[in-house]
């Protein structure tokens, strides 16, 4: 019989019950199992493999989750062999509900991380990976994460609790409730009045595991060197020196991408300033960029793109470009200096546009440097984790100074 009675479920109803516990055991198995493989070369491929699995196992787990839960809400719900046992009951209901939230909550959870952040192991489906109303934002990214790990912890709990209880029915008290879901047998009173109290308490429980997930700050980078999580406080801002140049910045940005895992990601450093003196007669100048590394921005890798292993910031909190201006043909300009990276000094050539309309300038570039040039990432020797290229672009708008 394809729907449920008072005193059995259907086959529809079974097909759906085992359907999810098998996706959504095999999505936790293969995320635990990723979680475990150390990060280098040689797992790399490895890693995109089990999470592109787990991500497209998860996804398909939500939406035949919600395809469960809206069969049974249309549908009678079997009553429980021992009505009597009030708070057994009310225990079995409870929990009942939780688990439905997880398999929802955990699943969604985790495709809105996915599709906030750029990054390796797509979803295997032809949809693309991104989600309506779902910005590009770290925060957000981050805050899914959070939701997604602590409810995992609540659908670990909710699944042993289930078990437990379908083993004490089998072993203890030697009645049918498994059998009603693995082979449709009816029994039962076929009688009961089921609590409204219990998915108001899973409610509950669910607003307060999104609450605390949304408030508990990010956790360092998984993976990561103990002492690429220590270097999550940041380390005390560059002090740059006063600009003593004929152009002051109004506005600006200074961004970078590179390749993690093969797929592109891109970066920011927003605290920066730049001393200009540039003389629009002969296309001359000189330019100082000081960087504040310690605000340094890269998704969900940016503590430990601060660590000892990249940027380094606790040693080095600041990076500076200093260089000499010459116009070429038209709007193109080059700046050619150094740019002082981890206490390296690597020699930088930046082609950048640049229009004065009045007394605004406006100034766009970009350029390539190679990591290995700053030591940076020397236990990734090659770019399957990490690429040696990153591009660098920076854009600003300038006013003379009077």
């Amino acid at each position: 019989m394809l729907s449920n009675t008072p005193t059995s479920y259907g086959t529809l109803a079974r097909a759906f019950h085992w359907l999810v516990a098998l996706l959504i055991l095999s999505a936790v198995a293969l995320g635990l199992y990723g979680e475990s493989l150390p990060r280098n070369a040689e797992t790399i491929d490895t890693l995109k493999t089990l999470y592109s699995a787990h991500k497209t196992i998860g996804v398909a787990a939500f939406f035949t989750a919600l395809a469960r839960i809206l069969w049974a809400l249309v549908q009678p719900r079997p009553a429980p062999l021992h009505p009597e046992r009030r708070l057994e009951t009310f225990g079995a209901e409870l929990v009942h509900w939780a688990l439905y939230g997880a398999m929802l909550v955990m699943p969604a959870s985790g495709w809105i991380s996915h599709a906030a952040q750029a990054g390796f192991a797509p979803i295997l489906w032809p949809f693309g990976q991104t989600l309506p109303f779902v910005p590009q934002s770290d925060a957000v990214a981050h805050a899914a994460e959070g939701v997604h790990k602590l409810s995992a912890l609540v659908l670990y709990a909710a699944v042993a609790l289930h078990i437990l209880g379908a083993l004490k029915h089998v072993v203890i008290d030697r009645d049918a409730t498994l059998a009603r879901m693995t082979r449709g047998t009816a029994a039962g009173p076929g009688r009961a009045e089921h609590s409204a109290l219990a998915p108001l308490l899973a409610l509950v429980v669910w607003a307060a595991v999104v609450s605390v997930a949304l408030l508990v700050p990010p956790p360092a980078e998984e993976g990561a060197a103990p002492a690429e999580a220590a270097a999550t406080a940041p380390a005390p801002a560059a002090t740059p020196a006063a600009a003593a140049g004929n152009w002051q910045v109004t506005q600006g940005t200074l961004g970078f991408t590179v390749k993690q895992m093969g797929a592109e990601v891109s970066g920011s450093l927003p605290t920066w300033t730049a001393d200009i003196a540039y003389d629009e007669a002969t296309g001359t100048g000189t330019v100082t960029v000081t960087i504040d590394t310690t605000t340094l921005a890269l998704g969900s890798v940016s503590d430990q793109a601060k660590g000892p292993e990249f940027f380094d910031t606790a040693a080095h909190p600041s990076a500076t470009f200093t260089a000499a201006i010459s116009r070429g043909a038209g709007t193109a300009h080059t700046a050619t200096g150094t740019l002082t990276l981890r206490g390296t000094e690597v020699p930088v050539v930046l082609p950048f546009t640049l229009t004065i309309a009045g007394d605004t300038a406006t100034m766009t570039g970009e350029t390539t440097l190679d990591r290995r040039a700053f030591g940076m990432g020397a236990t990734y020797p090659d770019e399957a984790m990490v690429g040696f290229n990153v591009g660098v672009q920076i854009a600003l708008t300038a006013t003379r100074k009077n």
